[in-house]
């Protein structure tokens, strides 16, 4: 099946996807809500504003018409921060053919609904577009995938025909994508790694070393299979690319945004001091507040994603969370 793809979103990650596409050369139209973006692209196969250490494949086209994107696409790939993917996949609903595939590729849990992606979706686009859907998710750095570097990814999908669709679309020689059938156990991975990954960064900022590390990595990863248990998602999930293979990407690479939020949180800067020099989204900081929601609504006890809160939003001292965190009440590893 010759696919005509629409990737809605163009910083990192959908410049990233974008390139991929094309460079095998499926029919690609990248949409930026920034029309200068759009332009640049055309004339210069770069991005100005992300992923600019690489050249683009010449075949990839951009535009800042959503319209213009999405009509006619058999595949619509949103990948906008998840505070925006109601609306941008709102206006693209509607020039969404009824047979389009669509592919989440945004990681985050909505403030106000506490819904993951795919409970997004489900709402703004018709049902049967909804139903189909396929997540991307797992260890994938936008740069690394742009420069061709090999990495694994999952395709979670309620539809086993939409996650082998969509693993066809992706797959290449340097891009290798598995099927996976828990899509909430993938959503709530591919959202709570980067609240742990700020707490891995305040590590650092601190200057604390391997052990620690590696403890607030482990239990990081038992608070989310806890909560992703709670909502009904497989907990081997976690022990995979969305879970473990994620978690530990963000929370010791160099290039997570959440991460550097959190080293520059352990060495004093304030939040704001923090966001206002970054030009990327770091999700964690939003899905912070969603995830502590979402634990309190499910009965279920995060203690990093309490104290991450705390340093985000409550000024407590990074020092002081982590201390807090080593003076709990002593517990079997193994707990409900």
């Amino acid at each position: 099946m010759s696919e005509r793809v629409a990737v809605l979103g163009a910083g990192s990650w959908g410049t990233a996807l974008a390139n991929l596409l094309a460079g095998k050369g499926v029919d690609t139209v990248l949409w930026s809500h920034q029309a200068a973006v759009a332009d640049e692209i055309n004339r210069a196969a770069r991005n100005p504003r992300y992923l600019s250490e690489v050249r683009l494949d010449p075949r990839l086209r951009a535009t800042g018409e959503m319209e213009e994107a999405v009509a006619g696409a058999t595949v619509a790939v949103s990948v906008s921060p998840s505070h925006v993917v109601r609306a941008v996949m709102r206006q693209a609903a509607g020039h969404l053919h009824s047979d389009a595939l669509v592919v989440s590729a945004s990681k985050g849990i909505e403030t106000d609904t506490l819904q993951t992606m795919d409970g997004v979706l489900a709402d703004v686009l018709p049902a049967e577009v909804a139903a189909g859907a396929a997540y991307l998710s797992g260890p994938s750095f936008a740069l690394e995938v742009g420069l061709r570097y090999p990495t694994a990814v999952t395709m979670a999908s309620h539809s086993d025909v939409s996650a082998r669709r969509a693993q066809a679309l992706f797959q290449t020689d340097y891009f290798r994508v598995y099927t996976h059938p828990d899509v909430q156990g993938v959503e709530i991975a591919g959202s709570l790694k980067n609240v742990i990954a700020i707490a891995s960064g305040v590590v650092d900022g601190l200057g604390y070393g391997n052990n620690t590390r590696a403890a607030l990595i482990t239990r990081g990863l038992a608070e989310m299979t806890r909560l992703g248990v709670a909502l009904g998602a497989d907990p081997l999930t976690f022990s995979g690319l969305a879970g473990m293979g994620d978690l530990i990407l963000t929370c010791t690479g160099t290039l997570s945004r959440n991460h550097f939020v959190g080293v520059e949180l352990g060495r004093g800067r304030t939040l704001d001091e923090i966001l206002a020099g970054m030009t990327m989204v770091a999700e964690g900081v939003r899905t912070t507040r969603s995830a502590r929601d979402l634990a309190a609504r499910a009965g279920v006890s995060m203690p990093i994603v309490e104290e991450v809160y705390g340093v985000l939003f409550e000024g407590r001292a990074p020092a002081e969370a982590l201390e807090r965190l080593m003076l709990r009440e002593p517990k079997a590893e193994r707990w409900a």
